[in-house]
């Protein structure tokens, strides 16, 4: 899709745009089939620009929006607010209420402007979707979710304080609150974080709830290698390198610094 915008870009001698909504329009008019989204709104928006991306145009979903008819949204939205040259759509792409329009129907309603229509991909004889993302990282299965995206899934949040006990056993850690709306599967994960000065630091986290030391909610524990600065109140995000193991319970404290030395090893290991 990325190629297809960069390429017409060129062609025609304008900057590349990606148009996109938050929240999710299911989030709106149908929140019975939301499902989580796969990245926060600024990780999406950065990722685009890191990607050559020059201009990313979000629209807020409302309900009022959602009313809007393809002939109100081709006229004010692409043609008045964005001055479209091209398009670039997928094979499957809807707008406007009701899902009423297409791409014929922008060719119909603007014929100035130029509409490309992407066909689907495949991986594994399988066509690649957002569920099939979703479904990958929530069985902790990043290898394929890396392979579907093109890249490591991620996620991020701001560092909070826990309770400490990670410095007490000889691995500190930062304790990291997601922002995402998905949540990779518990256990223990090679991790490479970056810093918002721009660092990345390899690392090994843990995912889930911590039975060993009794607790019992949601945490994400990232122990980064080489590194011992306060990170409170600053944002990481940690791409998610490979799964090296499930989360369990060990039968004592000691066995669980023993493990935590076996993953972080593996997790070198995986980021080499």
């Amino acid at each position: 899709m990325l190629a297809a915008l960069f390429a017409a870009g060129k062609r025609l001698g304008v900057p590349s745009c990606v148009y996109t909504f938050d929240p999710a329009p299911t989030a709106i008019v149908a929140p019975q089939r939301h499902q989580p989204r796969l990245q926060t709104l600024s990780n999406r928006v950065a990722t685009l620009h890191a990607a050559g991306v020059d201009r990313v145009e979000v629209e807020p979903f409302t309900a009022a929006f959602a009313s809007w008819g393809a002939e109100r949204f081709v006229r004010e939205v692409l043609t008045e607010r964005l001055g479209a040259r091209a398009l670039i759509v997928g094979h499957d792409f809807r707008f406007g209420n009701m899902r009423a329009g297409d791409a014929d129907a922008i060719r119909r309603l603007a014929p100035q402007i130029e509409v490309v229509e992407v066909a689907g991909l495949d991986h594994g004889g399988e066509p690649i979707s957002s569920s099939r993302v979703r479904k990958a990282i929530t069985a902790g299965d990043v290898d394929l979710a890396a392979a579907l995206l093109g890249r490591a899934p991620s996620i991020s949040g701001p560092v909070i304080h826990g309770d400490a006990r990670g410095r007490t056993l000889g691995f500190p850690t930062a304790n990291i609150e997601i922002a995402e709306e998905i949540r990779p599967a518990h256990g223990v994960y090679a991790v490479r974080a970056s810093l918002p000065d721009g660092r990345r630091l390899g690392g090994v986290t843990n995912i889930g709830v911590r039975p060993t030391v009794g607790g019992n909610r949601y945490a994400v524990e990232a122990h980064l290698f080489e590194f011992a600065e306060d990170l409170y109140g600053r944002t990481l995000e940690l791409e998610l390198i490979g799964r090296i193991r499930e989360e369990r319970r060990f039968a004592s404290i000691e066995a669980l610094v023993a493990q935590i030395a076996l993953d972080a090893a593996a997790a070198r290991g995986l980021l080499q």
